[in-house]
């Protein structure tokens, strides 16, 4: 009998599991516990509702895995990350704590993209959120997208803006201002969080 020394990887374990190992998922579980409780723990600063948001999660990943909804194309930690992310998130809406995104200065939405905490989980979700704006802002008017970038991404003046596009300040400003009101509406129609 030949003994394999190798550690599986988590693409392994999660084909063992889908083909009926309940060993295989206990392993997923106790490889990544520690990673993913501490990343929930560390959001909403309470063990009992932690405990209770990691069960959840892999409960999810459960169901995910035995619906045949999971697909290979990333790594399975981020995934899990993710759907522990989006059950903090409900956990915060459901008990109203969930900070609203006010804009009341045009870079209010944008503001999570400034954080320094070099944690990797953070960073992952972060780049995530950052994702889903930019395919968000593909969505907006010509006009708008062009005002935005140019603000946004190129730090561009209103006077340089107007400039650069034919059109007066004001129209610029008024650009920029219907950009942000129709992202805000894109933002809550793909219920995207901007907080980490």
């Amino acid at each position: 009998m030949k003994t394999n020394t190798a550690i599986p990887s988590d693409s392994d374990l999660v084909q063992e599991y889908l083909s009926g190992s309940e060993i295989a998922l206990e392993k997923l579980i106790n490889k990544h516990q520690a990673r993913i409780f501490n990343f929930i723990n560390s959001k909403v600063q309470d063990r009992d509702t932690a405990e209770d948001i990691f069960q959840d999660t892999f409960i999810k990943v459960i169901r995910t895995l035995k619906g045949g909804q999971y697909n290979e194309e990333g790594k399975f930690l981020p995934w899990i990350m993710r759907i522990a992310h989006n059950l903090v998130i409900d956990f915060f809406r459901k008990n109203n704590r969930m900070p609203k995104v006010k804009n009341t200065e045009e870079f209010d939405i944008f503001r999570f993209i400034s954080d320094n905490s070099p944690n990797a989980e953070h960073s992952m979700v972060q780049d995530q959120v950052v994702k889903d704006l930019q395919k968000l802002i593909q969505e907006l008017p010509e006009d708008q997208k062009q005002v935005l970038i140019m603000r946004l991404y190129r730090d561009m003046s209103f006077k340089e803006i107007a400039e650069n596009t034919n059109v007066s300040i004001n129209t610029a400003l008024g650009r920029m201002r219907y950009a942000i009101i129709n992202l805000r509406k894109l933002i809550d129609e793909n219920q995207i969080v901007l907080t980490v």
